[in-house]
């Protein structure tokens, strides 16, 4: 009699993610690290101010399931602040981070069965979340170096079972914000085929040269079929405190609710406070984070173009993308970065590792919300590795 192997085959047969791999590898290694997404330093200081005397001065025992009421407040505040949205502060549920948010909500609203569409290059939770909430997951490619969504594309995608899209905006790893035209046509989509919309929206403080993020909940007809995910960790450079939120309308509030009550169920409340706190700055407080990352960006972009590489637009998010083909480089994205950190010390991420099937495999993505000596360090070794491949 044979025994089946234990666990879920979603969890049994994949691999530990490409992101702790490749850190794990720049551990041991000592390499610089450019591949996983977050900052060097502690965070800004009076971030962690807050959150050192609301642990001090305040409960550190359960908050509500919900989250408490002066972050949901304040996220509600900030959104009609900062993206003109209606929210109250019931249509907001603090989570665990956005990895949480996205888990609940896929948890419980996808039935089994039910289609979900997703856009690729996609962050690699989603694939297996979808797929463990029962749900099938219906991939659309996005073409560089536009990444622009095609009408064509959503209507071969669309299905008698097609419930749900989900969206990443701006868009890791590409560093793309998409346009007005696309999520008008996104929402004009989601519309007339009936669908929920999960939007992946961590990135929206993250956007460059003058763009504005633009919420998908704020189109046409979105306000009461959108789920609006946002992470404070990424806003505020503090990755590690996994503390997000996702809003919705009512009816889908409580079924968001239900799931994360068995999921975490709530999150630190010092954390909580601190962001409470930290959203109802001053715009020029979100404006001068802003500009410190658009400095970085164009440090790394200028570095690495000076050293023969071709850089892709990055208009968001803390990644910009290197094309190997056209820097000259003939090698695909994997044996790039296995050679790279093992021959030059730089960690990156193969593009290929964010489709499911029918990779990109020559675009490689760099981080760049390092320090000016760590980011010139890894230039430096960029370029000699560019130097040794061309030669």
């Amino acid at each position: 009699m044979t025994t089946a192997a234990p666990g879920h085959p979603v969890y049994r047969d994949m691999a530990t993610t490409i992101f702790e791999r490749m850190s794990a590898r720049a551990r041991d290694t000592g390499a610089i690290n450019l591949g996983q997404g977050f900052p060097e330093g502690p965070g800004p200081r009076e971030v962690l101010a807050a959150a050192a005397a609301a642990m001090l001065e305040r409960s550190s025992q359960y908050p509500p399931m919900a989250g408490l009421p002066e972050l949901r407040a304040a996220v509600a505040g900030h959104y009609a602040r900062h993206q003109g949205l209606d929210l109250s502060p019931q249509e907001v549920i603090v989570t665990s981070g956005a990895t949480e948010a996205l888990a609940a909500a896929l948890l419980a609203l996808v039935r089994p069965g039910d289609e979900v569409l997703l856009f690729a290059p996609l962050y690699d939770a989603y694939l297996p979340l979808v797929e463990r909430a029962g749900g099938v997951a219906k991939v659309i490619p996005l073409a560089p170096p536009g990444w622009a969504v095609q009408r064509a594309a959503l209507e071969a995608a669309i299905g008698p079972r097609t419930r749900f899209l989900l969206l990443n905006d701006p868009l890791n790893p590409a560093g793309a914000v998409l346009r007005d035209a696309d999520l008008a046509l996104i929402a004009e989509f989601c519309v007339a085929h009936d669908l929920v919309a999960i939007c992946d929206e961590v990135w929206e403080h993250m956007v460059f040269d003058g763009a504005v993020h633009r919420p998908l909940m704020g189109f046409a007809g979105m306000r009461d079929r959108t789920v609006k995910i946002g992470s404070a960790g990424k806003i505020f450079s503090v990755t590690g405190w996994k503390v997000g939120w996702m809003c919705a309308a009512p009816p889908l509030a409580a079924l968001l609710a239900r799931a994360h009550q068995f999921l975490t169920f709530t999150t630190p409340p010092a954390l909580q406070w601190a962001c409470a706190q930290a959203l109802d700055w001053d715009a020029d407080w979100f404006d001068r984070q802003k500009l410190g990352y658009r400095a970085s960006r164009d440090r790394l972009a200028a570095g690495l173009a000076d050293a023969g590489y071709i850089v892709l637009p990055s208009g968001g998010t803390w990644f910009l993308a290197v094309d190997l083909v056209a820097s000259g480089i003939a090698l695909d994205d994997r044996a790039f970065c296995d050679r790279l950190i093992d021959e030059a010390g730089v960690a990156a991420i193969p593009f290929s590792a964010f489709y499911p099937t029918d990779p990109v495999t020559h675009l490689v993505r760099l981080c760049f919300c390092k320090s000016d000596a760590t980011l010139d360090a890894a230039i430096a070794r960029l370029a000699t590795f560019r130097q040794k491949l061309v030669s």
